[in-house]
């Protein structure tokens, strides 16, 4: 589930957000966007719905035109010399303009204090110059990057960065790599469809772009209601047509409007405020009240699809693809659902798509659809996928805490519970940014929670505008009549700058607001399974919502502007391709086997591992559990031994000490956690090698177990439940003991055929290959402070190369770009150099989560840091390939009608090794999709990877084949994986670097929460603690 960002509040034209009199929200109470507020200079709380103050306007009016001032001498600026850059200088400027104006690369030059301070010491090896004044009617210069380059350290520093500026557009971009040939050909073919929908669009159709400019600004659905009014009221003004609007400032016309400029006064009812009512006749009357809004419309350009169609028909690589267009294109496609659709990010929600289901804890579920418009080889393409998203349930707050906190069932029940300080803190957490509209009047207006009061109902008090001191309880019940009746419960803050108050029994929570926290497993598995749909019944809900949505005449948008939707999806062919041969066992024991079931797994029957770890010293700790439970534990330990050891691995049939038996309420202690393993270290004479620690349940004290194994007493850790000790399968002994040997630096498969036999004309067991994978994990969508956590691996091993090390760092909140890649790499290169005597001849990077629009950023940045690294080391410039992987993308693959037409086929998924080259790949780029696993539930999502970067210069069969190998060689699976293990590792590796930041106690987490306040924007990420040495050279994450 994508985060999306926060919506955006609606200003108001006279009031605060939670007060009567002076200004609301537009809209209806189902939610879909925010509201606003205008902050007042008091500082009293009043309860909501208690009218405000009026203050007087204090608008200032300036004078149109600038205002002159006397020209400052000229201020001498020092240039530091940036690091070299890739990117080629661009001689826009004559040389003098150039030392005069340019701006230096890197952030804003070192200056004294403007006009007459004392200046200071110029940095060494800087470049001075003078910044002139510019006299006042002159054009402002644009601002380009000075690029000064240091002299290289050494020479082959010097020829990596050639190597990048060789290889740049006339844009300053490096070049994405081209495919290499016109795809694949090994395998065998299988018809397939995709659900891609081709778009036909008119190249000869002018689309003319206007900037709208509404005041005051209105959030996204008043600004589309204005929008609506406007254009069915003054149907003559805009030639009749039908305009596509992004919400925001965009409007898009197919014809051109009578005038450049236009300007209206749009008055929408303001149907969100309790207007005063009176009396006449014996009958209330409501008076209605209109809000206006100035509304500014300019012609700014006018759109061509000839750049587009020449992208499409012309052969020539130069022709880059208009994002612009597209994008527009993208907007006249949406806007028709975006009318009675929730949408978050690119997907849309509706009931007529599916009826909400109720989820547990708050949340219900609704089924929307995904919708891109994609460039691909047969042209623009619309993909369309089926998309879910929890949303909050809209009921009343009491319910929803219910419903939401397990320590609050029966609070209908018990009317006078208070909550305990830890309680309160969950219910603020659950409440906090959610939308909520009051019951005990007529009214939509819309408040979003800010935190709770300190004080109970029954005791929060405010001072009115006379300066009367106001019980809030007496308040509601002289006011409206209204006993509170859960009185021991804080009220709901609800104002920011001016706090309001609200009871929690008066609350209810708005319709259509996506679910802000983080689902329980529990929750988060009811999601997944209501997404396992069936290939074939995933198949009919995608056709049905393209049908439905663009069917000739029922897109009224699409129409206008000449744009025709398929109802069918893509077909195309795709290639399966032959699983390699397998390696299980050591020395004597040597057996090979071939996946050739359908679904490509093995068994270890009779069979060995590749290699078997041998484990001498190792304990148990069991957390929590009845005295059952702890009757199995004799067994298991006797079983998994058995189990090891028909395996190949030598496990010690006796612990170090006998087993420990401890509370789960241990796991809450973070200290008297850490001294309990201390101990059993100590008895183990500081040698132990593996702890294995038995769970009555899963517990977020988890996290603190793995820390200070890993970090502080330095033993690998295996957990377990005692859910599954009472069965003890086959299956379960496996996987544990497979675990157990992959983390202690046993492999449990290997290639039969080395990749230097399988790909000799780029591999060779002579020369050494490192196979790299990186992933940045962020944090919750909530949290505006954690660091993101970034992890590289690097296998270690040639030519098997299935084991893989881990370096793991914090780096700036939600910054996608790697910091520090050079010292990651560098540190696991000279691990490879200590483990295989030599540097790697190639080093083949896969890098996990980045999306299209920030592949040149990443080959700027990351690329030329793994060049960087490798500069350090004289005369070594191994040939580097750089491979993007996908796997959050909505690109579906599906069996053909035309494949046998049996009703059973088309219901299965596509089998393992799958791949698609040709038809809904990129024009000219290196990319492929491969389906490498076999989806037991659901319909099978193929992981797209895209070549940014090939010195080794690979050919299409040769990549994919050397992929799907890999998948085969994950260390925890009896059969091929969806992702190649590079990256598969670095995922596990990123999640565990969270884990060392994650704090099972209250304390952590309160100050966290007090320091973000103040330090989210100056404080720098917070360093990961350092992993012993015994642990770090292995796969501990694993």
């Amino acid at each position: 589930m994508e985060g999306e960002g926060a919506a955006k509040n609606e200003p108001k034209a006279g009031g605060g957000r939670g007060g009567v009199g002076n200004g609301a929200a537009n809209g209806r109470r189902r939610w879909k966007g925010g509201g606003g507020h205008r902050q007042h200079p008091i500082i009293q709380a009043y309860p909501a719905l208690l009218p405000l103050p009026i203050h007087a306007a204090h608008a200032h009016a300036y004078a149109d035109g600038a205002v002159s001032l006397p020209l400052p001498p000229p201020v001498l600026v020092y240039l530091q010399q940036p690091p070299p850059s890739p990117l080629p200088l661009l001689p826009l400027l004559p040389k003098a303009a150039a030392a005069c104006y340019a701006k230096p690369n890197g952030g804003p030059p070192h200056r004294g204090a403007m006009w007459g301070s004392k200046k200071p010491p110029p940095p060494r090896h800087a470049v001075t110059a003078a910044l002139l004044p510019l006299p006042q009617d002159a054009r402002v210069l644009q601002h380009k990057k000075f690029i000064i380059h240091e002299k290289k350290t050494s020479d082959m520093e010097a020829n990596h960065e050639n190597t990048l500026q060789n290889s740049s557009t006339t844009t300053g971009r490096a070049t994405i790599a081209p495919r290499p040939d016109s795809g694949g050909v090994k395998g065998s073919t299988i018809p397939l469809c995709a659900n891609h929908f081709h778009v036909c669009f008119d190249p000869n159709l002018k689309i003319f772009h206007y900037d709208v400019d509404i005041s005051p600004r209105p959030s996204k659905e008043t600004a589309r209601m204005i929008k609506n009014k406007l254009v069915e009221e003054n149907s003559s003004v805009f030639l009749g047509a039908l305009p596509a609007f992004d919400g925001r400032n965009n409007l898009y016309s197919p014809v051109e409007f009578q005038r450049d400029k236009l300007e209206f006064v749009v008055s929408l009812p303001v149907a969100s405020v309790q207007f005063i009512a009176a009396k006449e006749k014996g009958h209330v009357l409501n008076k209605q009240k209109l809000k206006l809004f100035k509304v500014n419309i300019r012609l700014v350009s006018k759109l061509s699809g000839d750049d587009l169609n020449k992208y499409f028909n012309e052969e020539k690589d130069g022709i880059p693809l208009p994002q612009d267009y597209l994008r527009v294109l993208d907007i006249i496609l949406r806007e028709g659902a975006m009318e009675t659709c929730i949408p978050v990010g690119r997907s849309l929600y509706a009931h007529s798509i599916g009826e909400a289901r109720e989820i547990g804890g708050g949340a219900v579920v609704l089924r929307g659809f995904f919708q891109s418009l994609k460039a691909t080889k047969q042209g623009l393409a619309l993909n369309v996928d089926l998309s879910l998203r929890a949303f909050h349930e809209s009921t009343g707050i009491i319910a929803y805490l219910q419903k939401r906190c397990d320590f609050l069932k029966d609070l209908s029940q018990n009317k006078s519970r208070a909550l305990a300080e830890d309680e309160r803190r969950e219910v603020e957490k659950a409440l906090k940014n959610v939308w909520v509209f009051v019951c005990h009047r007529e009214t939509d207006q819309r408040y979003r929670v800010q935190s709770l009061t300190e004080e109970t109902t029954e005791n929060l008090k405010f001072r009115d505008r006379s300066g009367k001191d106001y019980m809030v309880v007496d308040y509601f019940k002289e006011q409206y009549n209204h006993d509170i009746q859960f009185r021991n419960l804080p009220c709901l803050q609800v104002g920011r700058s001016k706090p309001c108050y609200v009871p929690m029994e008066l609350c209810v929570v708005c319709e259509g607001q996506k679910f802000l926290g983080k689902l329980p497993d529990e929750q988060t598995s009811k999601i997944l399974k209501m997404g396992c749909q069936r290939p074939s019944e995933r198949k009919r809900i995608i056709k049905g919502v393209v049908q439905g949505a663009f069917a000739a005449g029922s897109n009224s948008y699409a129409g206008q502007f000449n744009l025709q939707v398929s109802n069918d999806m893509t077909q195309l062919s795709g290639r399966v391709l032959l699983p390699p041969k397998l390696k299980l066992g050591n020395g004597w024991r040597v057996k090979d086997i071939t996946p050739d079931r359908f679904d490509r797994q093995w068994n270890l029957t009779d069979s060995h591992v590749a290699e078997g770890s041998r484990i001498k010293s190792w304990a148990l700790i069991s957390f929590g559990g009845t005295p059952e439970q702890h009757s199995f534990i004799p067994r298991f330990i006797n079983q998994l031994s058995s189990r090891c050891e028909q395996l190949g691995i030598q496990l010690n049939r006796k612990t170090v000490i006998s087993p420990l038996f401890e509370r789960i309420q241990l796991l809450n202690s973070e200290g008297i956690l850490e001294s309990k393993l201390k101990k059993i270290q100590e008895a183990a004479s500081g040698n132990l090698q593996l702890l294995i620690c038995v769970m009555e349940r899963k517990h977020r004290g988890y996290a603190d177990l793995k820390r200070i194994a890993e970090t502080s007493i330095g033993v690998v850790t295996q957990c377990c439940l005692y859910a599954n000790l009472s069965k003890l399968t086959f299956q379960f002994l496996a996987n544990i003991a497979l675990k157990i040997n992959a983390k202690l630096g046993g492999s449990n498969v290997a290639l039969y055929n080395s990749l230097s036999c399988q790909i000799p004309r780029i591999f060779s067991d002579d020369e050494p290959v490192m196979f790299m994978g990186a992933d940045v994990t962020h944090p919750h969508p909530l949290d505006d402070w954690s660091p993101s956590v970034v992890a590289v691996v690097a296998s270690m091993n040639w030519p098997s190369a299935n084991k893989y090390i881990s370096r793991m760092r914090s780096q700036t909140h939600r910054k996608e770009i790697i910091e520090r890649l050079d010292v990651m790499a560098g540190e696991l290169l000279e691990e490879f150099l200590k483990e295989v005597g030599k540097l790697p001849s190639r080093i083949i990077f896969f890098r996990d989560g980045v999306s299209e629009t920030q592949f040149y950023k990443v080959m700027k940045e990351e690329l030329r840091a793994v060049h960087l690294t490798c500069s350090r080391y004289p005369g070594y410039k191994p040939s580097v390939t750089f491979v993007v992987v996908q796997k959050r993308h909505h690109t579906r693959l599906f069996h053909s009608e035309k494949n046998g037409g049996s009703t059973h086929y088309s219901d299965q998924n596509v089998p393992p090794g799958t791949v698609v080259d040709t038809v809904i790949t990129h024009r000219r780029e290196f990319d492929f999709y491969l389906c490498s696993h076999w989806g037991t539930k659901g319909t099978s999502r193929p992981t797209h990877y895209h070549v940014l970067w090939d010195e080794n210069n690979f050919q299409s069969d040769e990549i994919q084949q050397l992929v799907y190998n890999l998948c085969y060689t994950f260390a925890r699976c009896t059969g091929p994986v969806s992702l190649v293990p590079p990256v598969y590792y670095a995922h596990l590796a990123a999640y565990r670097g969270r884990l060392y930041l994650d704090r099972s106690d209250s304390t952590a987490t309160s100050w966290t929460t007090l320091y973000r306040a103040t330090a989210m924007h100056t404080a720098p990420a917070a360093p990961l603690p350092k992993i012993r040495d015994s642990v770090k050279r292995l796969m501990f994450y694993c």
